[in-house]
């Protein structure tokens, strides 16, 4: 759906935390190289439309003087609203047809893949950009997601040329034990958006990727 290249580091923004703590890490993070930004769908409670589009604006703004795209995770309507270059799907959504209809554009489609492969076929029939496993590690951010078997990854780059990006308690040590995938790029939340130079660790995770 999208000609974008996607690989590198892909990090997902939770607008949970403070925004003003939040937009600083997200500038610094972009500075050490980030790809792509996903906002998750982890809205404070009560937050309106209004002030979520707000938000998504003002990091589309910070994203694009990198020449980074910025997806929203399943809030498809914001899309409608804003500038968003994209959508992230936690699992296959109903009556994706119709949400592109609605959508009205193009747009950068990527879905979250455990250990079922009819996920990856799905995307593929609908004309995907990328898939995301989750998890390849225990994570607290990814809690709920089951851990994913390497060969899952294997058998997924033998039906599919998408971009593949792993998830799931990644640190940029533990890139090196996934060095025999096929994969185009890691997602993390907490890896960045915690430690308290997000800057030299987005540099760092780089540094791994293109190390591995």
């Amino acid at each position: 759906m999208s000609n974008n290249k996607l690989n590198g580091l892909y990090l997902v923004v939770d607008p949970s935390m403070d925004h003003e703590v939040l937009l600083e890490k997200v500038e610094e993070s972009l500075k050490g190289g980030v790809e792509i930004l996903q906002i998750w769908n982890r809205w404070p409670e009560g937050m309106s439309q209004y002030d979520k589009e707000q938000l998504v604006t003002y990091i589309i703004g910070m994203a694009e003087k990198y020449g980074v795209p910025v997806l929203v995770n399943d809030d498809w309507e914001l899309l409608q609203s804003t500038d968003l270059d994209g959508i992230h799907f936690d699992s296959k959504p109903n009556g994706f047809d119709r949400i592109r209809e609605k959508v009205g554009r193009d747009f950068i489609a990527g879905i979250t893949c455990s250990n079922d492969l009819e996920v990856i076929k799905w995307a593929e029939e609908k004309g995907f950009d990328y898939v995301s496993f989750c998890a390849m590690f225990p994570s607290s951010s990814v809690g709920s997601c089951e851990i994913v078997r390497p060969e899952t990854v294997r058998k997924a780059r033998e039906i599919t040329d998408m971009p593949l990006f792993l998830s799931g308690g990644i640190t940029p040590e533990k890139i090196k034990e996934l060095s025999e995938l096929d994969f185009n790029g890691v997602a993390v939340i907490s890896g960045v958006l915690k430690d308290d130079e997000p800057r030299k660790k987005a540099s760092n995770y780089n540094q791994a990727l293109n190390n591995r």
